[in-house]
Protein backbone atom coordinates (compact mmCIF):
# COMPACT_ATOMS: atom_id res chain seq x y z
CA UNK A 1 0.00 0.00 0.00
CA UNK A 2 1.41 3.13 -0.81
CA UNK A 3 1.13 4.92 2.76
CA UNK A 4 1.82 8.63 2.22
CA UNK A 5 0.48 10.61 -0.72
CA UNK A 6 1.80 14.16 -1.97
CA UNK A 7 -0.70 16.94 -3.79
CA UNK A 8 0.68 19.14 -5.55
CA UNK A 9 -1.10 21.69 -5.63
CA UNK A 10 -3.92 21.54 -3.30
CA UNK A 11 -6.27 23.55 -5.87
CA UNK A 12 -9.80 23.10 -5.93
CA UNK A 13 -9.10 19.67 -7.19
CA UNK A 14 -6.18 18.61 -5.43
CA UNK A 15 -7.65 19.46 -2.11
CA UNK A 16 -10.57 16.97 -2.61
CA UNK A 17 -8.37 14.18 -4.23
CA UNK A 18 -6.22 14.65 -0.55
CA UNK A 19 -9.39 14.73 1.40
CA UNK A 20 -10.65 10.99 -0.44
CA UNK A 21 -7.01 9.45 0.55
CA UNK A 22 -7.47 10.40 4.15
CA UNK A 23 -10.47 8.95 4.27
CA UNK A 24 -9.52 5.70 2.77
CA UNK A 25 -6.12 6.01 5.56
CA UNK A 26 -3.62 7.65 3.53
CA UNK A 27 -1.63 9.96 4.84
CA UNK A 28 -2.05 13.21 2.07
CA UNK A 29 0.75 15.42 2.12
CA UNK A 30 1.59 18.80 0.37
CA UNK A 31 4.07 21.48 0.53
CA UNK A 32 2.93 25.25 1.16
CA UNK A 33 5.72 27.12 1.01
CA UNK A 34 5.56 30.05 -1.17
CA UNK A 35 1.51 29.57 -1.17
CA UNK A 36 -1.00 31.88 -1.36
CA UNK A 37 -4.11 31.95 1.39
CA UNK A 38 -6.32 30.39 -0.77
CA UNK A 39 -4.67 27.22 -1.09
CA UNK A 40 -3.47 27.20 2.70
CA UNK A 41 -7.24 27.22 3.48
CA UNK A 42 -8.04 24.38 0.81
CA UNK A 43 -5.26 22.44 2.04
CA UNK A 44 -6.52 22.70 5.71
CA UNK A 45 -10.31 21.73 5.20
CA UNK A 46 -8.88 18.62 3.35
CA UNK A 47 -6.76 17.68 6.46
CA UNK A 48 -3.43 17.88 4.27
CA UNK A 49 -0.48 17.76 6.25
CA UNK A 50 2.06 20.74 5.53
CA UNK A 51 5.68 19.35 5.08
CA UNK A 52 7.03 22.74 4.06
CA UNK A 53 8.48 22.18 0.34
CA UNK A 54 9.72 19.36 -2.16
CA UNK A 55 12.91 18.60 0.32
CA UNK A 56 10.40 17.64 2.64
CA UNK A 57 7.79 16.01 0.11
CA UNK A 58 10.23 14.22 -1.60
CA UNK A 59 11.45 13.04 1.92
CA UNK A 60 8.21 11.49 3.08
CA UNK A 61 6.19 10.65 -0.10
CA UNK A 62 5.74 6.75 -1.48
CA UNK A 63 3.98 8.52 -4.51
CA UNK A 64 3.71 12.18 -5.73
CA UNK A 65 0.42 13.90 -7.39
CA UNK A 66 1.10 16.36 -9.59
CA UNK A 67 -2.37 18.02 -9.77
CA UNK A 68 -1.93 22.40 -11.22
CA UNK A 69 -2.41 24.20 -14.24
CA UNK A 70 -0.72 22.68 -16.77
CA UNK A 71 1.51 25.61 -17.94
CA UNK A 72 3.40 24.70 -14.72
CA UNK A 73 3.62 20.92 -14.88
CA UNK A 74 6.77 20.52 -16.84
CA UNK A 75 8.35 23.67 -14.14
CA UNK A 76 7.08 21.23 -11.15
CA UNK A 77 8.50 17.77 -12.86
CA UNK A 78 12.14 19.50 -12.47
CA UNK A 79 11.79 20.88 -9.23
CA UNK A 80 10.57 18.15 -7.77
CA UNK A 81 13.29 15.65 -10.01
CA UNK A 82 16.08 18.30 -8.46
CA UNK A 83 14.60 17.87 -4.68
CA UNK A 84 14.95 13.85 -5.94
CA UNK A 85 18.86 14.62 -6.82
CA UNK A 86 19.24 16.33 -3.36
CA UNK A 87 17.45 13.81 -1.21
CA UNK A 88 18.21 10.73 -2.99
CA UNK A 89 14.73 9.39 -2.58
CA UNK A 90 12.45 8.71 -5.88
CA UNK A 91 8.95 8.23 -5.09
CA UNK A 92 6.55 7.39 -7.81
CA UNK A 93 5.68 10.93 -9.67
CA UNK A 94 2.33 10.78 -11.34
CA UNK A 95 1.43 13.81 -13.67
CA UNK A 96 -2.48 14.47 -13.68
CA UNK A 97 -2.52 17.48 -15.34
CA UNK A 98 -4.21 18.81 -18.58
CA UNK A 99 -1.24 18.34 -20.93
CA UNK A 100 -0.64 17.74 -24.75
CA UNK A 101 0.85 13.60 -25.42
CA UNK A 102 4.44 15.50 -26.15
CA UNK A 103 4.39 16.98 -22.89
CA UNK A 104 3.65 14.56 -21.06
CA UNK A 105 6.45 12.48 -22.82
CA UNK A 106 9.04 15.61 -21.79
CA UNK A 107 7.48 15.22 -18.20
CA UNK A 108 8.40 11.86 -18.01
CA UNK A 109 11.82 11.81 -19.38
CA UNK A 110 13.02 14.99 -16.21
CA UNK A 111 11.17 12.17 -13.99
CA UNK A 112 12.97 9.52 -15.41
CA UNK A 113 16.23 10.86 -15.31
CA UNK A 114 16.35 11.26 -12.24
CA UNK A 115 15.31 7.53 -11.52
CA UNK A 116 11.98 7.59 -10.39
CA UNK A 117 9.23 5.86 -11.31
CA UNK A 118 6.80 7.83 -13.87
CA UNK A 119 2.80 7.31 -14.49
CA UNK A 120 0.79 9.43 -17.03
CA UNK A 121 -2.68 10.28 -15.76
CA UNK A 122 -5.89 12.40 -17.03
CA UNK A 123 -8.53 13.45 -14.44
CA UNK A 124 -11.89 13.17 -15.76
CA UNK A 125 -14.99 14.59 -14.04
CA UNK A 126 -15.75 16.91 -11.02
CA UNK A 127 -13.62 16.92 -8.28
CA UNK A 128 -14.59 13.90 -5.84
CA UNK A 129 -17.34 14.96 -3.47
CA UNK A 130 -18.90 16.77 -5.94
CA UNK A 131 -20.70 13.97 -7.16
CA UNK A 132 -21.07 12.70 -11.12
CA UNK A 133 -17.66 10.65 -10.25
CA UNK A 134 -14.15 11.60 -10.59
CA UNK A 135 -12.36 8.93 -13.23
CA UNK A 136 -8.04 8.91 -12.91
CA UNK A 137 -7.24 7.46 -16.39
CA UNK A 138 -3.61 6.40 -16.58
CA UNK A 139 -0.88 4.87 -18.68
CA UNK A 140 2.51 4.29 -18.64
CA UNK A 141 4.38 1.11 -18.23
CA UNK A 142 3.61 0.30 -14.27
CA UNK A 143 0.38 2.11 -13.35
CA UNK A 144 -0.49 -0.75 -10.20
CA UNK A 145 0.90 2.22 -7.84
CA UNK A 146 -2.24 4.15 -9.11
CA UNK A 147 -4.47 1.14 -9.76
CA UNK A 148 -4.43 0.67 -6.12
CA UNK A 149 -6.45 3.86 -5.48
CA UNK A 150 -9.04 2.55 -7.51
CA UNK A 151 -12.62 2.85 -5.47
CA UNK A 152 -10.86 5.51 -3.19
CA UNK A 153 -12.90 8.20 -3.76
CA UNK A 154 -12.81 8.11 -6.64
CA UNK A 155 -11.90 5.60 -10.29
CA UNK A 156 -8.86 4.45 -11.88
CA UNK A 157 -8.75 3.02 -15.00
CA UNK A 158 -5.93 1.80 -17.33
CA UNK A 159 -5.48 3.18 -20.97
CA UNK A 160 -2.71 1.91 -21.72
CA UNK A 161 1.02 1.53 -21.60
CA UNK A 162 2.66 4.48 -23.33
CA UNK A 163 3.39 7.75 -22.01
CA UNK A 164 0.95 10.08 -23.29
CA UNK A 165 -2.19 7.50 -23.72
CA UNK A 166 -4.03 8.87 -20.86
CA UNK A 167 -2.83 12.75 -21.53
CA UNK A 168 -4.22 12.10 -25.24
CA UNK A 169 -7.82 10.46 -23.71
CA UNK A 170 -7.94 13.86 -21.64
CA UNK A 171 -7.24 16.15 -24.43
CA UNK A 172 -9.46 15.29 -26.70
CA UNK A 173 -12.43 14.71 -23.91
CA UNK A 174 -11.52 18.37 -23.08
CA UNK A 175 -11.27 19.53 -26.58
CA UNK A 176 -15.40 18.41 -26.60
CA UNK A 177 -16.48 19.83 -23.55
CA UNK A 178 -14.30 23.16 -23.00
CA UNK A 179 -14.34 23.43 -26.91
CA UNK A 180 -18.22 23.26 -26.46
CA UNK A 181 -18.42 26.22 -23.52
CA UNK A 182 -16.10 28.83 -25.57
CA UNK A 183 -18.21 27.93 -29.18
CA UNK A 184 -21.03 29.08 -26.94
CA UNK A 185 -19.96 31.76 -25.86
CA UNK A 186 -18.24 32.76 -28.81
CA UNK A 187 -21.42 33.04 -30.80
CA UNK A 188 -23.14 34.50 -27.82
CA UNK A 189 -20.71 37.36 -27.62
CA UNK A 190 -20.80 37.50 -31.64
CA UNK A 191 -24.60 37.88 -31.40
CA UNK A 192 -24.60 40.31 -28.49
CA UNK A 193 -22.43 42.68 -30.45
CA UNK A 194 -24.32 42.77 -33.88
CA UNK A 195 -27.33 43.74 -31.80
CA UNK A 196 -29.37 40.36 -32.31
CA UNK A 197 -28.90 38.48 -28.99
CA UNK A 198 -32.64 38.40 -27.85
CA UNK A 199 -33.98 37.43 -31.29
CA UNK A 200 -31.46 34.66 -30.91
CA UNK A 201 -32.27 33.52 -27.48
CA UNK A 202 -35.99 33.37 -28.40
CA UNK A 203 -34.82 31.05 -30.74
CA UNK A 204 -33.08 28.91 -29.37
CA UNK A 205 -35.75 28.68 -26.67
CA UNK A 206 -37.93 27.15 -29.84
CA UNK A 207 -35.30 25.12 -31.86
CA UNK A 208 -32.57 24.50 -28.71
CA UNK A 209 -33.82 25.01 -25.62
CA UNK A 210 -31.41 21.63 -24.57
CA UNK A 211 -28.38 23.41 -25.16
CA UNK A 212 -29.57 27.18 -24.14
CA UNK A 213 -30.15 26.02 -20.68
CA UNK A 214 -26.91 24.48 -20.32
CA UNK A 215 -25.59 27.98 -22.13
CA UNK A 216 -27.70 29.61 -19.09
CA UNK A 217 -26.33 27.01 -16.51
CA UNK A 218 -22.18 27.52 -17.54
CA UNK A 219 -21.56 30.58 -19.53
CA UNK A 220 -22.21 33.16 -16.94
CA UNK A 221 -19.51 31.13 -14.60
CA UNK A 222 -16.45 30.40 -16.63
CA UNK A 223 -14.57 33.36 -15.87
CA UNK A 224 -13.30 31.76 -12.74
CA UNK A 225 -11.46 29.30 -14.40
CA UNK A 226 -10.65 30.78 -17.21
CA UNK A 227 -7.21 31.67 -16.61
CA UNK A 228 -6.19 28.64 -16.07
CA UNK A 229 -7.73 26.80 -18.89
CA UNK A 230 -5.72 29.03 -21.36
CA UNK A 231 -3.04 26.84 -20.67
CA UNK A 232 -5.11 23.90 -21.54
CA UNK A 233 -6.69 24.96 -24.47
CA UNK A 234 -2.95 25.53 -26.09
CA UNK A 235 -2.08 21.73 -24.82
CA UNK A 236 -5.66 20.50 -27.00
CA UNK A 237 -4.50 22.61 -29.82
CA UNK A 238 -1.23 21.20 -29.91
CA UNK A 239 -2.23 17.55 -29.69
CA UNK A 240 -4.63 18.19 -32.21
CA UNK A 241 -1.75 19.16 -34.39
CA UNK A 242 0.13 16.16 -33.49
CA UNK A 243 -2.50 14.37 -35.36
CA UNK A 244 -3.08 15.97 -38.41
CA UNK A 245 -6.36 17.58 -37.25
CA UNK A 246 -6.77 21.56 -37.32
CA UNK A 247 -5.89 23.24 -34.08
CA UNK A 248 -7.57 26.53 -35.11
CA UNK A 249 -11.20 25.21 -32.81
CA UNK A 250 -8.88 25.37 -29.96
CA UNK A 251 -7.01 28.78 -30.60
CA UNK A 252 -9.85 30.16 -30.40
CA UNK A 253 -11.40 28.29 -27.48
CA UNK A 254 -7.98 29.99 -25.52
CA UNK A 255 -8.56 33.32 -26.91
CA UNK A 256 -12.10 33.35 -25.43
CA UNK A 257 -10.34 32.35 -22.36
CA UNK A 258 -8.27 35.48 -22.47
CA UNK A 259 -10.99 37.22 -22.50
CA UNK A 260 -13.01 36.01 -19.93
CA UNK A 261 -10.33 36.40 -17.79
CA UNK A 262 -10.03 40.13 -18.23
CA UNK A 263 -13.66 40.59 -16.55
CA UNK A 264 -14.10 41.38 -13.32
CA UNK A 265 -15.98 37.84 -12.78
CA UNK A 266 -12.30 36.23 -13.52
CA UNK A 267 -11.63 37.63 -9.36
CA UNK A 268 -13.95 35.24 -8.37
CA UNK A 269 -13.53 31.52 -7.26
CA UNK A 270 -15.51 28.39 -7.63
CA UNK A 271 -16.53 29.04 -3.81
CA UNK A 272 -17.22 32.74 -4.31
CA UNK A 273 -19.44 32.61 -7.67
CA UNK A 274 -22.00 34.98 -8.17
CA UNK A 275 -24.91 32.59 -9.00
CA UNK A 276 -27.95 35.40 -9.33
CA UNK A 277 -25.64 36.10 -12.41
CA UNK A 278 -27.62 35.85 -15.82
CA UNK A 279 -26.88 34.78 -19.01
CA UNK A 280 -27.83 38.31 -20.16
CA UNK A 281 -25.70 40.21 -17.80
CA UNK A 282 -22.81 38.01 -18.29
CA UNK A 283 -23.03 38.71 -21.60
CA UNK A 284 -23.01 42.50 -21.41
CA UNK A 285 -20.03 42.55 -18.88
CA UNK A 286 -18.07 40.07 -21.42
CA UNK A 287 -18.62 42.55 -24.51
CA UNK A 288 -16.88 44.96 -23.04
CA UNK A 289 -13.50 43.40 -23.42
CA UNK A 290 -13.33 41.83 -26.28
CA UNK A 291 -11.02 43.48 -28.77
CA UNK A 292 -11.70 46.04 -31.03
CA UNK A 293 -12.50 44.65 -34.49
CA UNK A 294 -11.37 41.16 -32.89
Amino acid sequence: MTETIAILMPGDMGHAVGRALRAHGHDAICALEGRGEATRKLAAEAGLRDVGGLAGVVAEADMILSILPPAAALTQAQAVAQAMAAGGRTPVYVDCNAISPETAKQVGAVIAEAGAPFIDAGIIGLAPGKGGGTRFYVSGPDTAPMLALDGKGFAVIATGQGIGDASALKMVYAGLTKGTWTLQTAVLLAAQKLGVIDPLLEEFGISQQGPLDAMRARVPFLPADSARWVGEMEEISATFASAGVTSGFHDGAAEIFRVLAQTPYADETRATLDRSRTLEQALDTYAKYVPSGA
